[in-house]
């Protein structure tokens, strides 16, 4: 079978290639005419848009961070959805999900860097186990809300979603947990030194 006409290969592609697109850093550039890779944390997700954003245009902040979290989160659902409707199974699904956030990671766009996965990994959890997402993004708010810290938010309604979904599914319908694992540790992994400073008491908080 020919690589570039295979079906799955193509969800593959399109799930790396979509998910490296770093929208934070565009709207940021277009709107604010600011690189947030130069500037805060250097991350191009919603926290760093609404962090460097907000020292010139708070307001503008705001929209700009609400619209990077809905455009990195579409990113992965997006192509989760074409490929259900196409019957895709649940192993590609899965596959096609992996790819989107190792893409907003790791974009080939920015040289092999990228974020920290969090509203992508939302995206592709929402589509593919969204019980235990809900309940994950409902602890996500409220650490938020309380706690004020965005990195330890993130992690813990991530956590959330981990420990609802292992106790709710069995193998998620492809024989293992194993793809939700490895989303899970990649965006741990991209917050290693958000959890140092956590343990430092050195993070900062959103305000």
């Amino acid at each position: 079978m020919d690589f570039f006409t295979n079906q799955n290969i193509l969800f593959y592609i399109s799930a790396y290639l979509i998910g490296s697109i770093p929208f934070g850093l565009i709207l940021a550039k277009f709107f604010a005419g600011v690189d947030v890779k130069a500037a805060g944390s250097g991350s191009i997700g919603a926290t760093n848009v609404l962090r460097v954003v907000k020292e010139t245009n708070p307001s503008l902040a705001k929209k700009l961070g609400a619209a990077t979290v809905i455009l990195d989160a579409l990113k992965g659902t997006l192509v989760l959805l074409l490929a259900m409707s196409m019957g895709a199974s649940d192993s590609t699904l899965w596959g096609i999900a992996v790819l989107s956030v190792l893409g907003h990671c790791y974009s080939i766009y920015l040289g092999l860097e990228g974020g920290k996965g969090v509203a992508t990994g939302l995206g592709v959890y929402i589509a593919l186990i969204p019980i235990p997402t809900i309940i994950g993004a409902v602890v996500w708010i409220i650490c938020a809300k309380v706690l004020k810290i965005s990195s330890l938010s993130s992690l813990l309604g991530l956590t959330a979603v981990i420990v609802v979904a292992s106790f709710l599914n069995d193998g998620l319908n492809v024989g293992s947990n194993i793809p939700m694992y490895i989303i899970a540790f990649i965006i741990y992994y991209k917050h290693i030194p958000n959890i140092i400073r956590v343990i430092k008491g050195e993070e900062k908080k959103v305000v």
